[in-house]
């Protein structure tokens, strides 16, 4: 990965708290503000499949579903595709909620 790709996947400047997508309530809209850095060669991996697919700073998300017990798969619309990611991926997806109009939510400290 080149030195951009790694400023983008942990960029979060000019925003406030975020939180891992996995635990954005139902139909609750998000923005990315980016992506939680690899430990391993494993997660490297899929944080590289995440930005691939969309999961870029600035994009809107919203969780749709969650599978049976356990909530896991999580399905996740960002633009106009929805996404089934584990639980596990979707936690190194970090977002801060909007509210209705879009406009991000202050997290009480």
């Amino acid at each position: 990965m080149d030195h951009g790709a790694a400023a983008l996947l942990h960029q979060r400047a000019g925003y406030s708290a975020s939180t891992g997508l996995d635990a954005l309530p139902l139909r609750a809209q998000a923005l990315v503000t980016g992506l939680l850095p690899a430990r391993d060669a494993q997660e490297h991996s899929v944080l590289l499949r995440l930005l691939e697919i969309g999961f870029l700073p600035g994009e809107t998300v919203r969780v749709v579903a969650r599978g049976g017990v356990g909530g896991d798969p999580i399905a996740v619309r960002v633009g106009q595709v929805t996404f089934a990611l584990r639980r596990q991926e979707a936690s190194m997806v970090q977002v801060q909620r909007l509210d209705a109009a879009g406009q991000a939510l202050e997290e009480a400290a």
